[in-house]
């Protein structure tokens, strides 16, 4: 017999779901809030919304933030998913370990290292710092999430199905693109989202490495709340986190789709 969950798991679950949901439901709800005063509740308004597309300094900052995140994260995804084939396929080869630890150093480094790094960097190569600086750092660090992602996933893909398209014909390059990689493309779009997720989140990184005309989402929040929180802020994050949620809910519809057409063909097989 089974026995339900305890009044102490429960709790656990709820006090931690609170914990991590709560602040995010708070600013999607003041972001109605007709007053200007972020505490005082003034009515419902979707007034901030409107002002929001008069404020062009944010509008700037967030089209720059989009362009970087979605160029960045498709520049990691190609370069992660290299480095991953590189590490589960390439065999012993010379340098691995080096190889290897260079992939995986950006997830342990602080982020102030590795963005003063990056600064000192361009200095050296006498690079401008802006828009493409910024799109290179991030590249930088994500590239790494995108490799353990794809890494994980081609380390229990079974390989006898691209041998056994090559023993009907195709080339490794055929039996890569028609077989492998529609097998491991789930965990390509994943890593694509966790980059791009983590670009639009930046800020230290992007603090050193941007320059002129480059200035990103997330600092130019942080300039604008040292000076107290604005109704307009709360629009834009609202605005960040529907975009977000939007693509993890097409993601997981997509692969629910997915799952039941390989379903189906299995049951007509």
């Amino acid at each position: 017999m089974k026995r339900g969950p305890s009044w102490f798991n429960l709790v656990s679950l709820t006090v931690g779901f609170a914990f991590l949901y709560l602040p995010i439901v708070l600013l999607v709800v003041w972001s109605f809030n007709a007053s200007r005063l972020v505490t005082v509740w003034g009515g419902f308004s979707v007034k901030w919304y409107v002002a929001l597309l008069k404020d062009h300094q944010l509008l700037d900052a967030a089209w720059t933030t989009l362009r970087i995140g979605m160029m960045s994260a498709t520049a990691a995804t190609v370069l992660g998913s290299l480095a991953a084939i590189a590490l589960v396929r390439g065999g012993r080869f010379r340098g691995r370990t080096l190889f290897s630890g260079m992939v995986h150093a950006p997830l342990v480094m602080p982020e102030v290292i590795m963005g003063l790094s990056l600064l000192l960097l361009f200095v050296a190569l006498r690079f401008d710092r802006g828009f493409w600086t910024v799109a290179l750092a991030h590249t930088t660090f994500t590239l790494s999430y995108v490799a353990v992602v794809v890494h994980s996933r081609l380390i229990t893909f079974d390989r006898s199905l691209e041998e056994a398209a090559q023993d009907l014909g195709c080339t490794p390059a055929q039996a890569f693109l028609k077989v492998t990689l529609p097998n491991i493309f789930p965990a390509v779009l994943a890593g694509w989202m966790l980059a791009f997720t983590l670009s639009l989140d930046d800020l230290v990184i992007a603090s050193f490495t941007s320059g002129p005309g480059a200035t990103t989402l997330p600092m130019r929040i942080y300039s604008q709340v040292r000076l107290g929180v604005t109704p307009e802020i709360n629009a834009v994050c609202t605005l960040l986190i529907a975009v977000v949620a939007t693509g993890v809910i097409v993601w997981s519809v997509a692969q629910k789709w997915r799952a039941a057409g390989v379903a189906r063909l299995a049951a007509t097989a």
